[in-house]
């Protein structure tokens, strides 16, 4: 029976959030979901502060967290900026980063706010500039990108940083960069992702705490609406998994709702990729050997090949649990390399081998250790092992004839 597509139903879209239903989904992916929208996607924030002069009642290391809080503009972050790792300069440069400067002070009497408003944006070209740098990023780059969220709009109020009175100034540069939530919080472009399932709670998979009425107690959200209540006689069905989730998407402003929802899906669907990739044990001959010319998708900035000689590595000597997806003998360790000795070197009857398990394949007298001649091959049996009901080729206790393995 093939299972109903996925469907997602827009029910609001606002600047700043966006309100949906997903359908026909597991409980993990929606979960997942919501994870990588919070930290796994790339935005701007200002990650080094130099401070030149600070003469507020706020401790530089204050004033620091505060302006790395302030949300700034990130749209096509993907491609308008790289991460400082990827990029050739030793700390920071006009590709993989963005430099705005604060400049404030009070000369007139009375109190004065400095706030993301008083942030100006160095052109690019202004900054600082590495001679064997060049890249298409800024060209990529939107006229506000780097800039603090709301700024010039009148309609939105600005973030405020300190207040200042006469005779105090703050003067510092910022140096914004590319990164992750993972890495801080100040990078994520969510300011609140939550979803709701089974409103009426047919699955019991909460259990509420009242004191005289439940239903008075704990009133049903509006989601409610969207599925029917249970009846009182209704049997409990155990086999029942939840596959409608309500979900509430609030954005800083770093990025529009859309965005963060698009890259969430594309950042989830490509870390699966990766794994599915990393888990074949004949990736690299699938693809058409190491010079193919298919890469793994890079996974926040990152393009991570397969481990040497790990879990699905390629055929190599030294490989290990099943190296090259072949038999067992043909590795070091369980499947590794060839004739070396080990478990599995070679296998129990192969003969020829170094010192293992059974690996010489000579009888009694052919050097062979734990049994290089099976309990009941007779003298005249072969080879076996422990147990096989004769033939050269057979392997551990299997029923058939095998090519020299353990049932491969």
């Amino acid at each position: 029976m093939a299972l109903p597509e996925p469907l997602v139903r827009i029910r609001e879209l606002k600047k700043d959030r966006v309100n949906f239903v997903l359908e026909n989904v597991d409980l993990s992916f929606a979960n997942s979901l919501r994870r990588v929208m919070m930290a796994d996607i790339p935005t701007v924030a200002i990650d080094i502060m130099e401070l030149e002069s600070n003469t507020t009642v706020l401790a530089d290391e204050f004033i620091a967290h505060r302006l790395g809080m302030i949300p700034l503009v990130s749209a096509n972050c993907d491609e308008a900026i790289r991460y400082t790792r990827d990029c050739n300069c030793d700390e920071y440069c006009d590709y993989c980063s963005v430099t705005l400067t604060l400049n404030v002070s009070s000369e007139e009497g009375g109190n004065k706010d400095i706030t993301s408003d008083h942030l100006d944006v160095r052109p690019f070209g202004m900054g600082k500039r590495v001679e064997d740098n060049s890249g298409e990023e800024p060209s990529k780059r939107s006229d506000k990108f780097g800039h603090p969220v709301g700024q010039g709009d009148p309609n939105v109020n600005p973030v405020l940083i300190c207040k200042i009175r006469q005779g105090q100034e703050l003067r510092a540069t910022c140096i914004a960069k590319k990164g992750i939530a993972k890495e801080h919080a100040k990078w994520s472009p969510c300011s609140a992702v939550s979803f709701e399932y089974d409103p009426h709670n047919k699955l019991r998979h909460t259990s509420y705490w009242f004191e005289v009425d439940e239903k008075k107690e704990w009133p049903l959200s509006e989601n409610a609406r969207e599925e029917e209540a249970s009846r009182e006689d209704e049997p409990f069905d155990f086999n029942a998994k939840p596959e409608k989730f309500y979900f509430e998407v609030e954005t800083v402003g770093s990025l529009s709702p859309q965005e963060v929802v698009m890259k969430g899906l594309h950042e989830l669907q490509t870390k699966l990729a990766n794994l599915i990739l990393a888990l074949k044990p004949d990736a690299e001959q699938q693809l058409g050997g190491a010079d193919g010319g298919v890469q793994m998708a890079p996974v926040n900035g990152h393009t991570v090949p397969p481990a040497a000689g790990g879990w699905g590595a390629a055929a190599t000597n030294g490989g290990s649990w099943g190296g090259g997806g072949v038999s067992p003998r043909n590795g070091a360790a369980w499947g590794g390399g060839g004739s070396s000795a080990g478990w599995g070197g070679a296998s129990p009857n192969a003969g020829g081998g170094s010192a293992a398990w059974g690996s010489s394949g000579g009888g009694p007298s052919g050097g062979a250790t734990w049994g290089g001649a099976s309990p009941n091959g007779g003298a005249g049996g072969g080879s076996g092992a422990w147990g096989t009901s004769g033939g050269s080729n057979t392997g551990w206790g299997s029923p058939t004839r095998t090519a020299s393995g353990w049932n491969v």
